[in-house]
């Protein structure tokens, strides 16, 4: 008998399945991640308007956040940004859900940022 005929015939079934893998990962990746992007600007906005806080009103805050969260492309409406200015500090906070569809499934991803600094006044 040659060698030929004495191979087992097995297959790269563990090939199409990494691949598949590497597919599915790749799908949640490019739906994932420029959400998670634009929810990280948008928080470091809120820590910088807190930070220079300087106006009393709470609705300018409110009214800006809202504004760079819709220049994002991000759900947020007027009713899902707190800001209370109390006793020499600022709390902000945008609570809202961001829908992210994938292939066959829609993941709601509930996002809570929470902004709370000292206001220092020049």
């Amino acid at each position: 008998m040659n060698k030929r005929s004495m191979q087992r015939g097995e297959g790269n079934l563990g090939c199409v399945f990494w691949l598949l893998l590497a597919v599915v990962a790749g799908i949640f990746l490019w739906n994932w991640v420029p959400v998670k992007l634009a929810n990280t600007e948008l928080h470091q906005f809120m820590v910088e308007q807190a930070k220079f806080a300087q106006t009393p009103k709470p609705a300018v805050f409110q009214k800006r956040i809202v504004a760079k969260a819709q220049e994002l492309g991000l759900p947020v409406t007027k009713k899902d940004v707190k800001v209370e200015i109390a006793g020499g500090k600022i709390r902000m906070r945008c609570k809202y859900t961001v829908p992210l569809e994938f292939l066959f499934y829609t993941y709601v991803w509930e996002v809570d940022h929470k902004v709370d600094r000292p206001i220092f006044y020049v």
